[in-house]
């Protein structure tokens, strides 16, 4: 089974056990993996809580769930290697002027052949125009 890039919002979606009807379309035919700099936003959310859109109006004992699985990840979530995906990173970034997030995502989809879902409230032009440039599949989900 092929895998999909999910962002932070998507990734907290899934381990609270908060599956949206999009989500669970991509997740029926795709495993999920995420990003190194995806991973450390979620898991900067639940340490602080600062009323960020992620975790800020969460509850502390959820936040703690979370935070207890972001500690032991579930092996059926791929990371991809920040190692495997740093060079083309920079060559994204150059040339589609995107932030390290963004270039991470667009290069860890391109690595997997696999589509970049975002959450619709961090859909971005240069981050959806960098995976059309690579002819990569980028998709929006709400919730």
């Amino acid at each position: 089974m092929s895998k999909a890039v999910l962002d932070d919002h998507l990734l907290r979606d899934l381990l609270s056990g908060d599956v949206g009807s999009e989500l669970a379309s991509v997740l029926a035919d795709h495993e999920p993996a995420t990003t190194n700099l995806y991973l450390v936003r979620l898991c900067r959310s639940v340490v602080a809580a600062a009323g960020g859109a992620l975790t800020g109006s969460w509850p502390a004992d959820a936040r703690q769930a979370l935070g207890r699985q972001l500690v032991a990840l579930p092996d059926d979530i791929a990371v991809v290697p920040m190692r495997t995906v740093a060079f083309r990173m920079a060559e994204l970034a150059h040339a589609h002027r995107l932030s390290a997030l963004s270039a991470e995502a667009t290069a860890a989809s391109e690595h997997l052949d696999a589509p970049l879902c975002v959450w619709t409230g961090d859909d971005g032009p240069r981050l959806r125009a960098a995976v059309a440039a690579t002819g990569g599949d980028y998709r929006t989900i709400g919730h």
